[in-house]
């Protein structure tokens, strides 16, 4: 652990609870509780995608069109389209979402399995 690491650890802060970290991604997705939706545009979903995601293109996302009962996590490329859709849907008062930073790109990096 680096010294800032610990540092962040004792005096808190550092997480930032709208992101899902890469360990919890994978406890969310062997347990079935989160509906992960995939930004990402038709063409980058069909290249591969996190095996239980549905696509939800930010280019004409709708919050209202989102699956129900479980909580959302939202994944792209590298985390810029996640936020900004999950923005939108904490700005439609939704509260129980988030979004995983590292995207598709870091998920396969970490040795994640895609869906083609």
């Amino acid at each position: 652990m680096v010294f800032a690491d610990l540092i962040k650890r004792i005096v808190g802060g550092g997480e930032n609870p709208n992101n899902v970290e890469h360990e919890d991604m994978l406890a969310l997705l062997k347990a079935g509780t989160h509906h992960v939706i995939d930004v990402r545009e038709p063409a980058e979903y069909a290249a591969g995608h996190i095996a239980t995601a549905v696509n939800h293109p930010l280019s004409r996302f709708d919050v209202a069109a989102l699956p129900k009962g479980k909580p959302l996590v939202l994944v792209c490329q590298a985390g810029g389209r996640s936020a900004r859709a999950l923005a939108q849907v904490q700005a439609s008062g939704l509260k129980d979402a988030r979004h995983y930073p590292p995207g598709t790109g870091g998920w396969i990096a970490r040795g994640g399995q895609v869906k083609r």
